[in-house]
């Protein structure tokens, strides 16, 4: 990762509230938005991904190398107490979103541009430190669970302490916290005992979630977290990132789904063509003429009950 010289993203005073529609920083309030600290929880400025590889195009005997370019010149805010959704369609480059925050780069990934977690500047090293450490991923794919380790010992994780009474204390806390999580999502006592195959994969999801909260992190960024709920399921899962937020936390929710999205989130950044062309209060969809973007606004007449008639101007205007 190349990172600029800069100072974080800061507010004018210490947990500054702004008026809901005001422009700062690239983006939109919430109501409540807040700099704790005078700075975002999160900021991204400027973050492009790049890959080189073959050239997918080419007969397999003469592919050369080609530089694909799949985030551009991003930038988003996440603050404390706040969900921010960041909806676009599927396919379109919102999971290296994810990596990225995480520090999950591949060998042939160029990456360039500032991450600031907390008020501090980050390079990739530092956000795979935060891992478990301050932020969590609920990742997109069940695949994530490791399938040789049952169910209740994947959602505890590895109990910490400098001490072998303090680490036997902590895993009686996880275990305690753990079984709560089962109870408030469902899941028999039993399953903990149970292996990732054995479950459905909305239970699947639902354990990956609950691995996200095992660590009281300041920031969850959920990669596609309800596909394979059911809509009961999916909104209780929503409700416990937005309880979570609530409570303090930020969550970064990256869904395709923006009906499901506005249930919940304090604002969205819609991400087109591999960067955010909009970030602005969720109450902003209450119209469409309270969008700047031409996407955003196709999106709109893409909700249930708006119709198409205006969602070909995002081919035609600028």
């Amino acid at each position: 990762m190349t990172l600029e010289k800069t100072k974080p993203p800061i507010a004018d005073a210490s947990s500054a509230s702004h008026v809901n529609g005001e422009l700062h920083h690239h983006h939109t309030h919430a109501a409540g938005s807040r700099h704790v600290g005078g700075h975002h929880l999160l900021s991204v400025e400027r973050l492009s991904v790049a890959f080189d590889m073959y050239d997918p195009a080419a007969p397999f005997w003469r592919a050369g190398r080609v530089r694909s370019e799949v985030l551009h010149d991003l930038t988003l805010s996440v603050h404390a107490g706040e969900v921010l959704a960041v909806v676009g369609a599927s396919g379109s480059g919102k999971t290296v979103l994810a990596d990225a925050l995480m520090g999950n780069f591949a060998n042939n990934a160029e990456v360039r541009g500032t991450i600031w977690f907390d008020g501090q500047r980050m390079d990739a090293s530092g956000l795979r430190s935060l891992a478990g450490r301050g932020v969590s991923l609920v990742p997109q794919g069940v695949g994530n669970l490791d399938p040789l380790m049952r169910v209740g010992e994947q959602v505890r994780g590895v109990a910490r302490g400098e001490t072998r009474a303090a680490r036997k204390a902590d895993a009686q806390r996880r275990l305690s916290l753990q079984r709560e999580l089962f109870e408030a999502y469902g899941l028999a006592p039993e399953v903990e005992r149970m292996y990732p195959h054995e479950l459905s994969g909305g239970m699947a999801r639902r354990v990956l979630l609950m691995c996200a909260l095992m660590d009281s992190p300041k920031l969850v960024i959920a990669d596609e977290p309800t596909p394979g709920l059911d809509l009961e399921l999916a909104v209780h899962a929503l409700d416990d990132l937005r309880a979570f937020a609530n409570g303090g936390g930020g969550v970064l929710l990256i869904t395709h789904d923006i009906e499901l999205a506005l249930r919940v989130a304090d604002r969205v950044a819609v991400f087109h063509d591999g960067t955010i062309v909009e970030e602005t209060a969720a109450r902003s969809f209450r119209s469409a003429d309270q969008l700047r973007h031409p996407f955003s606004r196709a999106l709109w007449y893409a909700l249930p009950g708006h119709d198409f008639a205006a969602s070909g101007e995002v081919e035609h205007e600028s």
